[in-house]
């Protein structure tokens, strides 16, 4: 699996980020802090822009996001992620960069399979797994210079060993699982969030096996490296996080974070950038959900002891992923569409995840369904590499894989009307779907009292 989504991620590295441009966004950032790593060994970039030590991939004149702090000119990237593709970059410069994201990416969707293994036999985990990873989404984040990328790898690594802890307590477990943990904040702020729902599950499942030594141990390193991580950055960004140094300003008010409620269901939805507009087959992680409540619901797991694993899997993962959305949707600064990514690539870290929820429901919904799915996702894929000759991933400009559907999907970069009908559409429908539940699970309880009376009077 490894090997063949290396090959078809590679087959997409002349694509250019923009026309003329083969890294725009974020990624020249990135690569230029490698850049001063490696031949000043500081994160200071004034002599790398005074320079222009970055003309060599970049031809046009680049601006710093950053600002000058204790005489030093730092961006609000960090040095984590620069300093894991430094290597990387003293070998091959920036395509070499690029291959590690490809390397990266494809081994963060094996670690996915077998997370999906724990839910679903095989074929369906592999085949729903790898369906995933070879949509648009997946793809473009497979070239893109990100740290969401490497995040994928620790992230579902760190699930791995706490699904492994719940099942056999082993100290090795513990102590992968928490030194993965603790390099997710180096990466980036924003991957805190699922970092913290994993690290949870991960002390929580060590203490039930009554592991005190082990999950003391794993607690202080996640604290240890946070403490370090907010010392380094206070040191060097002027603040807990590198963030300190940006110049993108976050909402004041309460009211401007409720501005941006619409777009949690924009991340799923938008027209342009919207994961199930690209990749549809990832609407089986909603069902996955469904499957889960189900299944807790009616003590499946009373039935089958199998069907615990699965139910703390897909726990897990869920919890993972809404973490992940809360802070895309919410808290990150700009747009929804900032122009630095294509759609998709900000939800990258936790894209295997949703690979494997989707591998759940691949084994369960009807194989007709399934089928419609995954031609559109992988027919998407195919319309916007091969069958069209796109400018850029910033640039595409595709009605794939809908068609003339694609109208359907309403635009959230703007205050429109379609947008708040399909909002409160969706709200209506999760609320008449929990009402008649609830109102099951009542008459469920009620004819199971009515039940445990009766033989009580016989």
């Amino acid at each position: 699996m490894w090997i063949l989504l290396v090959a078809v991620y590679a087959a997409t590295l002349g694509v250019p980020a923009q026309p003329g441009l083969d890294y725009a966004g974020n990624e020249p950032h990135h690569l230029l802090a490698a850049e001063s790593l490696v031949s000043d060994r500081d994160v200071d970039l004034t002599d790398e822009y005074a320079a222009r030590s970055y003309a060599a991939w970049y031809p046009q004149n680049l601006t710093t996001d950053g600002r000058v702090v204790g005489g030093r000119l730092v961006e609000p990237h960090g040095v984590g992620f620069a300093v894991l593709i430094t290597p990387a970059y003293a070998l091959g410069g920036a395509r070499a960069v690029q291959w590690q994201m490809i390397a990266m990416l494809a081994l963060a969707f094996v670690l996915a399979a077998a997370l999906a293994r724990r839910m679903v036999p095989e074929p369906w985990a592999t085949v729903g797994v790898g369906l995933v990873a070879l949509s648009p989404p997946a793809v473009a984040a497979s070239t893109t210079v990100t740290p969401g990328v490497a995040a994928a790898v620790l992230l579902s690594g760190a699930a791995l060993c706490a699904l492994a802890v719940r099942e056999r307590p082993r100290r090795r477990y513990v102590a992968i699982g928490a030194l993965l943990l603790a390099g997710l904040p180096w990466l980036g702020w924003s991957y805190l969030a699922p970092g913290v729902v994993v690290a949870w599950a991960l002390v929580v499942w060590t203490l039930r096996e009554r592991r005190r030594f082990a999950a003391l141990v794993a607690g202080e390193a996640l604290a240890g490296s946070l403490v370090f991580y907010a010392t380094v950055n206070d040191r060097f960004y002027g603040g807990i996080t590198p963030r300190s140094a940006s110049t993108a300003a976050l909402p004041d008010t309460p009211l401007e974070y409720l501005e941006r409620v619409p777009r949690v269901v924009g991340v799923w939805l938008d027209r342009d950038v919207g994961l199930l507009r690209w990749a549809p087959l990832i609407a089986l992680a909603f069902f996955a959900a469904w499957l889960l409540y189900r299944s807790r619901r009616d003590q499946l797991a009373r039935v089958a002891p199998a069907r615990r694993e699965a139910e703390a899997t897909a726990g897990l993962l869920l919890a993972m992923i809404g973490a992940q959305l809360v802070v895309t949707a919410l808290l990150a600064a700009g747009p929804l569409r900032a122009g630095n990514a294509f759609a998709g690539v900000s939800m990258v870290a936790v894209l295997p995840a949703l690979a494997a929820l989707s591998a759940w429901g691949v084994r369960h919904v009807p194989r007709p369904v399934a089928a419609v799915l995954a031609l559109l996702t992988l027919g998407g894929t195919a319309w916007l590499l091969w069958l069209t000759d796109i400018p850029g991933w910033l640039e595409v400009d595709s009605d794939a894989p809908w068609g003339p559907v694609v109208g359907v999907f309403p635009a959230f970069v703007t205050f429109n009307w379609w947008a708040l009908v399909a909002c409160a559409l969706l709200a209506v429908g999760v609320g008449v779907l929990v009402w008649r539940e609830r109102r099951a699970a009542g008459e469920w309880r009620r004819a199971a009292a009515a039940s445990r009376t009766s033989k009580a009077l016989h």
